[in-house]
């Protein structure tokens, strides 16, 4: 296992109508691992996240400078297909946001839109994402239910489901449990630690228990600028910057 299956910035910058947001970040994501990036509002956690599936592209104003490199390849060169790169690297965000279909047709959505499975096949595609994102016993009954009537929790992690019937290699999640419950909470912690055996997670998290508790690594952005990024235990334990040991005791952010 290299860090080419990760992902790499290399002074990767980022302005949006000529105000940074991202200043000459230098970052190695590890693979099959769980990453959290903290830091306090409007720090450049979620401009961070959302570069690496180029999100932000043909907003007013976005322009950016330096590498990015997913799995060795360059995401940011001309004439990257968009679409394959969204399939690799899959997003679920701060709020779930599941289609107005079923919930079958919700996990089914991507492997039909670009015709890599059909017929049969796509039923053993979406029983193995709702597998994998622990919520086929609950929902194998029911897969022509709209997706609403699913709990918050439920409909969060049905989105990890339509991101992994894609069968991407890496994840991002941007406070993904945010406007959960404590349970609900506990199982997308649960589903993500399963998960990073197979995949490369990234998770912009406010919660500092959460990103304890849950990553292998963790960093730290202040006003667009990566502080610190190490090993989670060693960082809210023995920081090495001050800005680091401020911010995870509350006396800024």
């Amino acid at each position: 296992m290299t860090t080419t299956e990760g992902v790499v910035f290399e002074r990767f910058s980022a302005w949006f109508d000529g105000t940074p947001a991202l200043v000459n970040v230098s970052l190695t994501i590890q693979p099959r691992s769980i990453t959290a990036i903290i830091g306090p509002s409007g720090s450049g956690k979620s401009t961070l996240l959302r570069a690496i599936n180029r999100l932000d592209e043909g907003l007013p104003g976005a322009r950016r400078a330096g590498a990015l490199r997913v799995a060795g390849d360059d995401v940011l060169a001309p004439g990257t297909d968009l679409s394959a790169l969204r399939q690799r690297v899959g997003m679920v965000f701060q709020r779930s946001n599941p289609f107005p279909r079923s919930i079958f047709d919700n996990v089914a959505y991507g492997p039909r839109l670009t015709s890599r499975t059909q017929g049969s096949d796509i039923d053993d595609v979406v029983e193995d994402a709702l597998r994998r994102a622990a919520l086929w016993e609950e929902v194998r009954d029911r897969l022509d239910a709209p997706a609403h009537t699913l709990s918050a929790g439920q409909q969060q992690r049905l989105c990890v489901a339509r991101a992994l019937a894609n069968r991407p290699t890496v994840l991002l999640l941007d406070e993904p449990t945010s406007a959960l419950d404590p349970q609900g909470t506990v199982r997308l912690e649960e589903l993500l630690y399963e998960l990073q055996r197979d995949l490369t997670i990234l998770i912009v998290t406010h919660n500092l228990q959460q990103a304890a508790r849950l990553s292998r690594r963790t960093a730290l952005l202040v006003d667009g600028v990566l502080i610190e990024e190490g090993a989670s235990d060693r960082l809210f334990t023995h920081p090495t910057d001050s800005r680091t040991e401020a911010f995870i005791t509350g006396r800024f952010g």
